[in-house]
């Protein structure tokens, strides 16, 4: 009988274990869907509106909680602009001065109309040279030695995104460089934060935005990369595995002690017709 009794908890430990394993990822950066943000961004017609549509639930985008508050964390947007470059910085604050920058969207001008872009994962939460980028396929009949006359190659082609609504924005002789009015403590009045969902969960749910952009390891957008490194913002030292990401602060004898950020109430921004 006691034999039986240590072989079920044994058998229910190694599933609660292997059920954790599945519902958490490697890089807390996927836990924010980059493709999902392209997706937000395509069809937005201004950067304030991506920043609204990357912050609610149901466009299923974001589910970080890099504070471990259990609560979603805000994405700010901010725009940095180089002549006919842009890089779009999507950040979170962790506390009152600690900021972590989640992805960057480098949108560079290649001809009159024509504009390529990629967004990449920040290297404190993404694996090494995460890039993201739309993509289309060109199909071409080509001879072929089997049975058939011909045979359909098809290969991906980059995308020409100046017609998208967000590059059209960026590049209108109006524009004026858009820097979000929301910090740590102080969101938008529509915001609502919800509890994270388990990976595999929140997996399933963006899987919609892959089939449009997919990921690469080449760099296409290589002076938006300049023009962003010395502006970067991390926190003092993220953490990422599959346990989830820590905030820790370095002393200064070198050593290393965990933080947890504490929690306050979030002030909402009064009515102002912003939605």
């Amino acid at each position: 009988m006691k034999k039986t009794i240590s072989l079920i908890l044994a058998t229910f430990c190694l599933t609660i274990s292997y059920a954790q394993e599945e519902s958490s990822t490697e890089n807390t950066g996927e836990n924010f869907s980059l493709e999902g943000a392209l997706a937000m961004f395509k069809n937005a017609k201004s950067l304030e509106e991506f920043e609204k549509l990357i912050n609610e639930d149901n466009n299923n985008v974001n589910n970080l909680d890099l504070n471990n508050d259990g609560e979603i964390d805000y994405i700010t947007v901010n725009d940095i602009k180089d002549g006919d470059t842009h890089v779009i910085v999507l950040s979170t604050f962790l506390g009152e001065n600690e900021k972590q920058d989640i992805a960057t969207i480098g949108i560079e001008k290649t001809g009159t109309e024509e504009a390529q872009l990629q967004i990449i994962g920040d290297e404190n939460l993404y694996a090494e040279n995460t890039i993201v980028e739309p993509f289309d396929v060109n199909e071409k009949a080509e001879n072929s030695k089997g049975p058939n006359n011909f045979e359909i190659k098809t290969t991906r082609v980059i995308v020409n995104v100046w017609f998208w609504p967000s590059v059209r924005f960026l590049y209108a002789p109006s524009y004026v460089v858009w820097v979000s009015p929301y910090r740590w403590g102080f969101y938008p009045k529509w915001w609502k934060p919800w509890k994270p969902y388990r990976h595999n969960v929140f997996y399933g749910r963006c899987a919609p935005h892959r089939v449009y952009y997919h990921r690469t390891t080449t760099h296409r957008v290589v002076v938006a990369r300049k023009v962003y490194s010395p502006r970067r913002n991390s926190s003092t030292l993220v953490v990422h595995n599959r346990k989830g990401t820590t905030l820790v602060h370095k002393n200064k004898r070198g050593k290393v002690k965990a933080v947890r950020v504490k929690k306050t109430r979030p002030v909402r921004a009064r009515s102002n017709g912003r939605r």
